[in-house]
């Protein structure tokens, strides 16, 4: 029986004109998706370890097509948003509502092309206005994240992103923030001003903890950064936790397979009474809590 939790989940994503602002929070529904309630306690079972696979050559040559027709739908809307951005320069928090926009059109496009199941638990946690954070393996948790972040949520990558042909130049058009990674104490103060940023206009923020791409899907050691910023906006943090996309589409390969995903969000983590002195144990525990709602084949080593 569907909750009210995930009736709202639902209708939120239909899907947003992008020539209207006003519009709400997400896109339409998936083919293939299943909404659950998100259960009291994550089961130990890995539905991923044993999972296998057509290794064929008329399924690898799907694949292709599947990723070429991928690639130039995501240069046509890219381009289409581009222009609208350019359009938007005066107003800096219309071109995140449209940043937004984009990416809930382009990745519920690209995850319906790709064709993976998915199934989405704790659709109630989604509205939030939090700091989402996310584990990050292949390029499929990007589609994901794009589809799936709420209306008025910022990025932040680091500078080098406006390099990206097309992507990079729309995502500093969006308006979303970029750190500079090559000097901590400058690292620290772009961490601060977008605290401020957040803050001042009522946004939202999605980060990857590990600050890099895991190479075989196994959650990483989280950095800092994420807690600083939960600390100066007292924003809640809500986890996002994919499983599966690591065996969808496996590093240094050309070919995505059809690998069934889940996408879970934990309830929110209040933040009203952190403190500077004990980031440490903050950083230990949200990781603690990613480890245990992981499946066996995504948890890190010990």
């Amino acid at each position: 029986m569907e909750n009210p939790g995930t009736g709202a989940f639902m209708r939120n994503r239909r899907l947003e004109s992008f020539l209207n602002t006003s519009s709400g929070q997400r896109v339409g529904e998936t083919p293939k998706i299943s909404v659950k309630e998100a259960p009291e306690r994550s089961p130990r079972t890995d539905v991923y370890a044993d999972y296998d696979d057509d290794n064929g050559w008329v399924s690898t040559i799907i694949s292709w097509i599947r990723i070429v027709v991928c690639f130039l739908s995501m240069m046509v809307t890219t381009f289409i948003w581009a222009l609208i951005m350019l359009v938007l320069l005066p107003w800096p928090y219309e071109r995140i509502r449209q940043g937004n926009i984009y990416g809930h059109v382009t990745g519920k496009m690209l995850m319906w092309i790709l064709g993976n199941p998915i199934t989405i638990e704790g659709a109630e946690y989604s509205n939030e206005k939090a700091i989402y954070i996310s584990n990050h393996a292949p390029p499929i948790d990007i589609f994901l994240i794009m589809w799936l972040t709420p209306t008025g949520t910022v990025g932040i990558a680091k500078k080098e992103i406006i390099w990206y042909p097309l992507f990079g130049q729309l995502y500093v058009l969006a308006n979303h923030l970029r750190i500079d990674r090559s000097n901590p104490t400058v690292a620290i103060e772009s961490m601060k001003e977008a605290a401020r940023t957040i803050v001042k206009n009522n946004l939202s923020l999605i980060i990857f903890p590990e600050g890099t791409r895991s190479k075989n899907g196994r959650l990483l050691p989280f950095k800092k950064g994420f807690v600083h910023l939960a600390i100066q906006s007292r924003l809640p943090i809500v986890p996002m936790v994919l499983g599966g996309t690591h065996k969808a589409w496996r590093k240094g390969s050309l070919r995505v397979r059809p690998a069934p995903l889940t996408i879970k969000y934990l309830p929110p983590i209040s933040t009203e009474n952190w403190k500077l002195d004990k980031i440490d144990d903050y950083v230990k525990m949200v990781h603690n809590i990613y480890a245990e709602n992981l499946p066996g084949s995504q948890r890190p080593l010990p």
